[in-house]
């Protein structure tokens, strides 16, 4: 990053990071161009940046010369650090006087564990500011082609984790009234248990032939996204290789996909105006 970079964030008025602060931010699903300029100016202060799985390397490039950089990721089934340690581990830096920043992938409040890591904090009288990130759930989603909510199709959208504490698909949700309430459903860490989690919403009450959208490393030059059925989602994905990190959407909104993929439009894709077959290409007002 240029001088002339630095002083234009300066003239934007933006926080300063002060030493013994932490700093909780979210870097968006991958892309670095979705960072935040609140996360950015967080970046380029922080002495330290304790940072997980899904944060993209090159987001660390913007790090100013000669701050710690810490990996603290956790993934599903592989070795991590344990949440506990991850939060005392802040409370230690910020204890010795250093800005830290908490670069988390998404969005920190949104299945990210930032709130845990926050109330920790807050237990040890230490400071922090939350720098909103965009999710995954939306940003990854936008990047498919693929909106979380259209006029035409829903009024409502559900965000759920695909597993719990224990690493099972979530007993504490109510699968029967997320099947018949929710029009969309966008789904986090859903991959390993995607055919037990299908099973609850066709038995809740939802076709077999839904359309469901699967958005692999959403918004990074590896981007792959599937188009499948509910009663084929996990078949589907299984035979195409798709594997975490993931967001699946189940609704139709996914239609909407024949006529928004504007990555796809970069590469020749032709799309249709009319995509929910509804018989008109736009409207206004």
């Amino acid at each position: 990053m240029t001088h002339a970079s630095d002083e234009a964030l300066k003239a934007l008025n933006l926080p300063v990071f002060e030493p013994g602060w932490v700093w909780l931010a979210g870097a968006g699903p991958g892309d670095a161009g979705l960072l935040t300029l609140h996360a950015l100016n967080g970046l380029r202060q922080a002495d330290v940046i304790v940072y997980d799985a899904l944060v993209d390397t090159s987001i660390l490039a913007f790090a100013k010369e000669g701050a710690t950089v810490d990996y603290a990721g956790k993934r599903g089934g592989k070795p991590s650090p344990k949440q506990r340690d991850i939060s005392l581990k802040l409370i230690d830096y910020a204890r010795a006087g250093k800005r830290v920043l908490r670069l988390k992938g998404g969005d920190p409040f949104v299945f990210g564990r930032g709130g845990e890591e926050a109330l920790t904090l807050a237990g040890a009288h230490v400071p922090f500011r939350i720098i909103p990130g965009i999710t995954a759930g939306i940003g990854g989603l936008a990047y498919a082609g693929i909106p979380a909510t259209h006029r035409d199709t829903n009024q409502t959208v559900t965000f759920l984790t695909g597993h719990d504490q224990t690493g099972l698909t979530p007993s504490a949700v109510n699968w029967d009234a997320v099947a018949k309430g929710s029009p969309v459903i966008v789904m986090y860490m859903a991959m390993k248990h995607l055919e037990t989690i299908a099973a609850k919403l066709t038995s809740g009450g939802r076709s077999v032939d839904e359309p469901v959208g699967i958005v692999c490393n959403a918004s990074l030059e590896n981007q792959a996204v599937l188009e499948t059925t509910l009663g084929r989602a996990a078949e589907d994905a299984k035979a195409a290789g798709l594997e975490p990190p993931a967001v699946v959407c189940v609704g139709d909104v996914v239609r909407l996909r024949a006529g928004l993929d504007w990555l796809g439009a970069l590469s020749g894709k032709v799309l249709d105006p009319d995509p929910l077959k509804l018989g008109k290409s736009s409207e206004t007002g």
